[in-house]
């Protein structure tokens, strides 16, 4: 501290040194900073010994208790005040902040006038708050906007529900086979616009739909070799109306506890989405296998195709919102979004992976809910 280079330069930076001499007093060491004379009368000058806080910087009263315990400690980091401002004796404010450390076995405070640094700081401070407040109005925004959209998404499908069923009435009238042959053609269409809404109105309300509670008690949780064996009965006739396969891997423990974390109706659509994906990418003939792994903690779900796969540039995407491969297939790209949320809603993980033979697994695992000891 008594080297004169070291002193002035302190001084260059706005830092006035202070070295405790008992409790409350303190000496000036080194160069004083030009600042300080705008703070004291008279003026205080380099061995001076001072009353800090009690006359020139009342702020930092409550910081000295905290360094009298950081001195005790002789530890070798250093302990900050935080930024205060205080006035001059002309009344102008000027921002400080004090550091207290431990110099062989002295005890020093260091006092910096902080100029463009603070103002910097607060600057950066305060863009973060402007930017924050734009991102909440944004969100605000486009939650406004799905809503509407929800609202526009209802109405169609309550007036598509009108339009089947007046289908469903030609059914009984007189129609020639040319006439069959399109009312055929208009249900298999109005049925796929019906699949396409329900998927629209499960991304725009499957972040509430996320949050729903679901069981954790093992004498209500879900089973889902049931949940399996119920999505097989009831789209086997769509599989066998296109000559195609579905069927659960023949080496599944039927004796076996499958109880899972979760929510039997979302299970259902889960393992539902999953199966009509691989139905909509496999080929004529082919076969759809579901299959079960159980261990000690958690059951694995497998939904193997014999598909084309996915191609390597859309596998990152895959379980995003508005998501599609390369062929599409007319769909929304939402199904397997819903798998995703919901599926690690309740603490599980959820994946794809090519086959070696060619096609595609889409997986998910559900943890098994504790048993009562």
């Amino acid at each position: 501290m008594n080297d004169s280079i070291t002193a002035d330069l302190f001084a260059a930076l706005n830092i006035l040194v202070l070295e405790r001499i008992n409790f409350g007093t303190f000496k000036v060491t080194g160069t004083v900073p030009n600042w300080l004379r705008h703070f004291c009368h008279p003026r205080i000058t380099s061995g001076m010994e001072v009353l800090i806080p009690e006359e020139q910087f009342p702020f930092l009263e409550n910081f000295l208790i905290d360094a009298e315990e950081f001195w005790q400690n002789n530890s070798t980091t250093k302990l900050t005040s935080g930024f205060w401002t205080d006035r001059a004796l002309s009344g102008k404010e000027y921002h400080f902040e004090a550091s207290a450390i431990c110099l062989n076995n002295r005890k020093i405070i260091l006092i910096e006038l902080l100029d463009n640094s603070f103002y910097e700081k607060q600057s950066i401070i305060q863009k973060a708050r402007e930017n924050q407040l734009v991102h909440q109005q944004l969100l605000k925004d486009n939650q406004k906007k799905e809503v509407l959209i929800h609202c526009i998404i209802h109405d169609i499908a309550g007036q598509l529900s009108s339009i089947n069923c007046c289908l469903a009435l030609l059914e009984f009238e007189n129609l020639t086979p040319k006439g069959k042959e399109h009312l055929e053609v208009g249900r298999q269409q109005t049925i796929k616009q019906e699949m396409l809404i329900r998927e629209i109105l499960n991304a725009f309300s499957s972040e509430m739909q996320s949050l729903e509670a679901f069981t954790l008690d093992p004498e209500q949780a879900p089973n889902v070799l049931a949940s399996v064996q119920e999505v097989i009965k009831v789209l086997s006739p769509t599989f066998a109306l296109n000559d195609m396969q579905l069927q659960i891997a023949n080496n599944i423990d039927f004796t076996a506890d499958w109880r899972v974390v979760g929510d039997r109706s979302r299970l259902d659509r889960v393992i539902s989405n999953l199966v009509e994906n691989a139905f909509r990418h496999s080929p004529p003939q082919a076969t759809v296998e579901i299959g079960l792994q159980l261990d000690a903690e958690s059951v694995l779900v497998t939904v193997d195709d014999r598909g084309t796969g996915v191609e390597p540039e859309f596998v990152p995407s895959l379980f995003q919102k508005f998501s599609q491969g390369k062929s599409r297939s007319g769909r929304a790209g939402l199904g397997l979004y819903f798998c995703r949320i919901t599926v690690e809603r309740w603490g599980g993980k959820i994946g794809y992976l090519p086959l070696p033979e060619g096609g595609s697994r889409f997986w998910f695992r559900l943890l098994k809910p504790k048993m009562p000891n």
